[in-house]
Parts: structure tokens; sequence; C-alpha cells
């Protein structure tokens, strides 16, 4: 049973470990907080809005990591709703305290340095298909 247990978490510690992204997993900050404009600040990119509500605020942005999309709601409610059903689309997700930023695997893994937050991957793999079939 040991050893049936053990080989998950070796795994998983080897992916964490690999492909050169050592800096990536030493040292995770803490979650930023903040409005869409102060995070978007952070990780020095100019938001291009496309949503501004009172439920959630949504922009594209771009930086040296490459585009991606950042949202910040009004409720923890709603952010997860949001993240249900943005996850049926794929993608990597970079979650924090009612904000998440939406790219691919590198930018999330780049903006997390920064940021903070906890990486969430969605759920539809046919984009990750070689052949797209």
């Amino acid at each position: 049973m040991r050893a049936t247990r053990l080989l998950p978490a070796a795994a998983a510690v080897l992916a964490l470990a690999g492909c050169g992204a050592g800096a990536d997993t030493k040292a995770v900050p803490p979650a930023a907080t903040g409005s869409l404009e102060s995070l978007a600040a952070e990780v020095k990119c100019r938001p291009n809005m496309q949503i501004d509500s009172d439920e959630v605020r949504q922009a594209i942005c771009r930086n040296t990591d490459g585009r991606f999309v950042f949202a910040t709601f009004a409720t923890d409610r709603g952010q997860r709703e949001w993240i249900n059903d943005a996850k049926d689309y794929g993608g990597y997700y970079l979650v924090g305290r009612k904000w998440v930023a939406v790219g691919d695997d590198g930018v999330v893994k780049a903006l997390r340095g920064t940021l903070g937050g906890d990486v969430e991957t969605g759920t539809n793999h046919a984009a990750h298909s070689a052949h797209g079939g």
C-alpha cells in the first residue's frame, strides 16, 4: 500500500521540478489583491477592458510573458461560477482572491511568480491534441 501512495507523490514532485521550472515552484508569493488595474500594473500590462460591470471586470492583457485574460469579481461566488463556466473551454487559470488570469501554461506560471495564487486547469483537453482530431 505504501509504495502505491508514494508513486503519485513522487510523480508530482518530478512534474513540479521538471523542464527548468525550478524558479517557478520554489517561492510563490502570497496571492495578490486589488483592482484589475493594480493587478495588471504588477505584471506590467495595460488592460484592454472588455467587460466593466458591477459584478465582473474583464480585460485582455499582454506583457513580455504573453497574452492573457484578467478578470476581477465583486463576490467569491461570482468568481467561482465564472471559472466553472470558463473551464469547459479548457485553458489554464491562475486564481486569486476575487481575481483570475487565464492564458496558456507558460503565461500562467510566469504570472504566478508575481501574483501568487493557485493554478487550475480547464476540462477540455481537445485543444492539446497533436492531430486536432
